[in-house]
């Protein structure tokens, strides 16, 4: 006898050893048709697996957020069954699910075109229909990789070869279709019948430029249409919000091959920027942080002590000056411990808290750049603070309040809170480690905030709390972090002389609110679509007059806005009003004033607001007040 625990803590008895398929058939037969995986001990696993002993046990339907991954992964398989039908010739390589769906990367003679697509998704389809068995078999390593070499699957065998002698090798078969993979996966073809192929793009074997260009499918999956729908619709709307579009549009930005990776702000781009800056600079303020300015090139000993030149060289820039190495800064944390290293510090001077809208330079590759948020030149909100172990808790918790404060002025509501826990490869002691990583959760629980738990994801020289927030299409960005800093420090001298009058390595706490401006500045325009609050939007206010005698008047009101610090535009074209009016509604401004003969006579304006929203004539006195207290409150919708 055996006896399977299921979640909610009830036990099953059964005669002999059962797949996890018997066991969702014996509890009902609506179990059994929904299942699409298990997991047996945390483990998941197959419905074909065989429970031979005691386990607990919980059957993966699609309900289940485990699933969705599961299906996804059987589906890169569908596409490769697919391509390989209809492209013999092509190889099959790497094909995982990611984010959003999966992708598979294929070698082939020729590049596969739009066509190409639609002919492999049709036939996804029909071997869907056919709801093919999907059967996991195994090989030792060796045969395995005769056995690919012998279908002519060269990476298969190259990705077999990498794996030690001796092992067993898990293969999965659906059809005349055989891949290598690990799984879990669904049960047969019939579960993957909600797919979408997106589009190609080029990949490098095993990711090294040094290898053959492969061509990678991208597609994506859900378990019922309805979700795929919804996911396609929101593309759609990211499309329309797309901050590379909308920053030509409203003329914000522009970028040019001349400057891979930079950006060429225009006014109307800096002076959203300035405002952001302006916030996060009295955020410092508000929370006791000194701002400095560190040299953005640094000597190459300098990168060498602090590990960087080992770790990053690949993506730093390098300069030479009468025979000197230097690098632009990739991070700013070397020149910061500089500014503490520059005097004595005591134990007294400590939480030591600096900030620095530091520009930053990394040499990402050019696949990588996309627009503002992929880009090798960008300023980060970067702060560090100096302090001891047993101020770690009291950092850390006044540090996560400020970033909910912040993000939600920003309007971002909804906060992920995640805590990456030690790596096995790591430095310290394990003492410092238990101490930092409960300082860290201890922050978190005194706020009342839930988090999630992510096991050996910290860096290797401490914890690190990370803050994901979602935006108005649901898409959720990693932006925040605190990190603590065994290693640093002590590798650059960093001391302070403690309350006994020895000297020790302070802590030092590595933390971003907003990351990069650039990267923070694109996630604004696409949250918004363009359409700044008030306290953001470049141009707050746009004047517009009906007939040429009321072009003094405008200017004249302007500059009364303009003293009041109201960002104001004037459009005294020779045009007609209702065109003027579509131009300026297009440039998504809070407000567009209209002033006529009347307006002028009676010293008021008449105020559209954004959405075409008609708020009548006001007094200017009464307008300029209402702007204030709006921009004032940092109205964030």
């Amino acid at each position: 006898m055996l006896t399977v625990t299921l979640p909610d803590g009830s036990h099953r008895e059964y005669e002999g050893a059962l797949s996890v398929a018997d066991v969702a058939k014996s509890i009902g037969a609506g179990l059994a048709k929904a299942a699409v995986a298990g997991k047996v001990d945390g483990e998941l696993v197959d419905l074909s697996y065989m429970i031979e002993k005691d386990v607990a046990l919980a059957i993966v339907t699609d309900k289940d957020a485990e699933a969705l991954e599961i299906i996804r992964h059987s589906t890169a398989h569908l596409m490769a069954h697919a391509v390989k039908t209809l492209f013999p010739e092509a190889q099959v390589t790497i094909g995982p699910a990611i984010e959003n769906g999966f992708y598979y990367d294929f070698s082939y003679t020729r590049a596969f075109t739009p066509e190409d697509l639609v002919a492999i998704e049709k036939k996804m389809t029909e071997l869907a229909k056919a709801d093919l068995p999907i059967v996991r078999k195994t090989m030792v390593r060796e045969d395995a990789i005769q056995f690919f070499l012998g279908m002519g699957e060269k990476y298969k065998a190259e990705l077999i070869e990498a794996i030690p002698e001796g092992e067993t090798i898990s293969l999965y078969e659906q059809g005349d279709f055989i891949d290598l993979c690990r799984g879990p996966h669904v049960p047969s073809t019939g579960k993957l019948k909600v797919h979408k192929l997106m589009k190609v793009a080029g990949a490098y074997w095993r990711g090294d430029s040094k290898n053959e260009m492969l061509q990678r499918i991208y597609g994506t999956a859900f378990a019922k249409k309805d979700e795929l729908a919804a996911y396609l619709t929101m593309l759609e709307e990211a499309e329309k919000r797309d901050h590379r579009r909308l920053g030509k549009e409203l003329d914000l930005f522009h970028l040019q091959e001349e400057a891979p990776g930079l950006i060429f702000w225009h006014a109307k781009g800096w002076a959203l920027w300035l405002q952001v800056e302006k916030y996060m600079r009295s955020i410092y303020q508000n929370y006791g942080y000194d701002e400095v300015k560190a040299p953005q090139i640094l000597d190459r000993t300098l990168w060498e002590r602090s590990g960087h030149w080992t770790k990053y060289r690949e993506n730093m820039f390098t300069t030479e000056s009468e025979s000197r190495y230097y690098a632009l800064k990739p991070m700013n944390c070397p020149g910061h411990i500089q500014i503490f290293n520059s005097a004595l510090r005591s134990y007294r001077d400590l939480p030591m808290r600096i900030g620095e809208f530091g520009q930053c330079h990394r040499n990402e590759s050019s696949g990588s750049l996309h627009g503002l948020m992929r880009v090798r030149g960008f300023t980060q909100d970067d702060g560090h603070i100096f302090c001891t172990e047993d101020q770690i808790l009291s950092e850390c918790t006044m540090y996560s309040k400020l970033v909910k404060q912040v993000y939600e002025t920003f309007g971002f509501k909804e906060i992920a809170y995640k805590v990456a826990t030690r790596p096995e490869m790591r430095i310290g002691e394990d003492a410092a480690w238990d101490k930092a990583e409960a300082a860290l959760m201890e922050s978190l629980d005194a706020l009342g905030l839930d988090y999630e738990i992510l096991p050996g994801e910290g860096a290797f020289y401490g914890p690190k709390i990370e803050y994901h927030l979602k935006d108005c299409l649901g898409r959720s960005w990693q932006c925040g972090t605190i990190q603590v800093d065994f290693q640093m420090p002590g590798r650059l001298g960093a001391e302070y002389v403690a309350e006994d009058n020895t000297r020790k390595t302070p802590v030092m706490l590595h933390r971003a609110i907003i990351g990069s401006m650039e990267r923070w500045i694109g996630m604004l325009i696409e949250n918004f679509a363009g359409a700044m609050p008030l306290w953001l939007a470049p141009v707050q206010v746009a004047i517009a007059n009906i007939t040429e005698g009321q072009e003094e008047y405008v200017k004249a009101l302007a500059e009364t806005m303009k003293a009041a610090g109201i960002r104001v535009a004037v459009d005294t074209r020779n045009e007609k009003i209702s065109y003027k009016i579509r131009e300026l509604s297009l440039q998504k401004l809070p407000y567009i004033v209209v002033v006529g003969e009347k307006e002028k006579e009676a010293g008021c304006v008449a105020v559209r607001a954004r959405g075409g929203r008609d708020l009548g004539v006001m007094k200017i006195e009464d307008f300029i007040n209402m702007l204030i207290e709006e921009n004032d409150s940092r109205c964030n919708g």
